[in-house]
């Protein structure tokens, strides 16, 4: 049983990493792309609000899926005053982003131990090199962020009955507004399999009379991973149904293997690196396809060793957890363009000088999510020694059986060492563990804060400065104020509510 200390700290490290993430995605935007409405925000979302409320337009399906969270956060918006949508967005899109690092920081526990390597894996929603660009701060892409933690929430084991309800009210949303989210439904399995971890038992194992520390625990705690299943496959069956009956207006695409392959190098491998995928092109254009695809050989030579040491080390899980989002970072990618023709910039048929006026593609940052998250738990599982688990144990147990054990540890670890893993060859992962981590971060910081498309505005805010006469002087009238791309239509009556 966790002691309530232990759990008020990790409520709090849980609080403050969510807080700073938004914190960066907020300050990664800047402010006038914090200001200005993107894409659905000003457009299909805010006309659908009005022309159909706040229910009519909940579960009202849009190009094949539904967009539950998206939906959500237009209704919060627009019970401030209309000049304030776009901030209002902005902030609860940050604020949304900023709680899938906390859920990951917490979810990623019983696979990522060390706390240090979470928080780097906690941070990739927000640090992802191309995320400002599109996706992050806007209601149009949030699905993208639903997609990174939904892979966490199926996989996890719940402790208590309030914590799977609570999952399960997350993960409503998460599949009501990512239909993609549905590739990791195989992951609910693995909540159903096993137990969290539990230092009372391992104290009851070594110690027979301290069994009284299991009294009134869970008689059936499997069954707590129930909510979680439900929601999951009740909320992904009305995606499944909606995009079987709701006609899709993008023109499907047709493109080529090497189009696919191209195309993940220059934009999800290449964005990994560096925001501006422009730099990527001219390096591809000057020295050929190598630059972009002996770093992917490497990455995934690392992620395949991963994979093998975590199965020797009989960490099942840990192995599927680098496995499920490396490989479904491909099959969303690939989907993308087999689903949109205009995702597809025929990377593979077009000039060289044509990678010169790349930009990064919506669809390669959720897979640049889900490829980043496996690629730090591949380094966690690179730089875990096997004397983690002999560490956590003798900490674990009390009195003479830990004095032993520490007896056992100083009289010959490093024969242990060698025997379960070889030491030079450890060595050698451990560093290409934390190469990896370095790599990463120090990617992050070199992109920081990074461009987005909201750059150029136009903020909403300043477009009202004479709304108010305006709308005085004719109450039925409709302003057209700008957005990016598009342009919004608010009626008068909107602008002079409670005034």
């Amino acid at each position: 049983m966790t002691p309530p200390g232990a759990r008020w700290r990790s409520t709090l490290a849980a609080v403050a990493v969510g807080l700073l993430a938004a914190w960066t995605a907020w300050w990664r935007l800047g402010p006038v792309a914090r200001g200005t409405v993107w894409a659905e925000d000003g457009g299909l979302f805010h006309r659908e609000h009005l022309a159909l409320g706040s229910l009519g337009s909940l579960f009202h399906p849009y190009a094949g899926y539904l967009h539950l969270g998206p939906r959500l956060v237009v209704d919060g918006a627009f019970l401030l005053p209309v000049e304030w949508y776009a901030l209002a967005v902005s902030a609860t899109c940050c604020l949304l982003v900023g709680g899938v690092s906390a859920a990951v920081f917490v979810l990623a526990r019983d696979v990522v131990p060390a706390w240090p390597l979470r928080l780097v894996l906690a941070a990739v929603p927000v640090l992802l090199p191309t995320a400002p660009w599109e996706v992050t701060g806007n209601a149009a892409n949030l699905h993208t962020f639903g997609l990174f933690l939904a892979p966490w929430l199926f996989a996890h084991r719940a402790r208590t009955l309030p914590g799977a309800l609570v999952l399960a009210l997350v993960t409503v949303l998460v599949v009501g507004t990512e239909a993609q989210a549905v590739l990791f439904l195989p992951l609910l399995l693995l909540s159903w399999t096993g137990r969290p971890a539990d230092p009372a038992r391992t104290v009851a194992a070594a110690h027979p009379a301290a069994t009284g520390l299991l009294a009134g625990r869970r008689r059936s705690p499997r069954l707590l991973a129930l909510p979680v299943t439900v929601a999951a496959l009740v909320t992904g069956a009305a995606q499944v149904v909606t995009a079987l009956t709701t006609e899709r207006e993008s023109v499907p695409g047709d493109p080529t293997a090497r189009d696919v392959v191209a195309g993940f190098l220059a934009q999800t491998v290449g964005g990994l690196w560096r925001a501006d995928v422009a730099a990527v092109g001219r390096a591809v254009a000057a020295h050929g396809w190598v630059v972009v695809a002996v770093p992917a050989v490497v990455l995934g030579v690392l992620l395949a060793l991963s994979v093998a040491v975590a199965l020797r080390g009989g960490r099942r899980r840990t192995a599927v957890l680098v496995a499920a989002p490396a490989v479904s970072s491909g099959v969303v990618w690939t989907a993308a363009l087999v689903a949109n023709a205009s995702a597809n910039g025929r990377w593979s048929r077009s000039a060289p000088a044509s990678l010169l006026d790349g930009t990064p593609s919506r669809y390669a940052a959720a897979a640049g999510l889900l490829l980043t998250a496996a690629l730090v738990v591949a380094a966690a599982v690179l730089v875990d020694a096997p004397a983690r688990a002999a560490g956590v144990r003798r900490a674990s147990l009390p009195g003479r059986a830990a004095a032993d054990a520490r007896t056992r540890a100083s009289t010959g670890p490093a024969k242990v060492g060698r025997g379960r893993t070889g030491g030079a060859s450890r060595l050698v992962l451990a560093a290409a563990g934390w190469c990896l981590v370095a790599l990463l971060v120090a990617s992050w910081v070199t992109n920081l804060p990074g461009a987005s498309q909201r750059d150029s505005g136009p903020t909403w805010q300043p477009q009202f400065a004479d709304a108010l006469a305006t709308c005085r002087a004719d109450p039925d009238a409709v302003l057209r104020i700008r957005a990016q791309p598009w342009s919004s239509r608010v009626p008068c009556p909107l602008v002079l509510r409670d005034r």
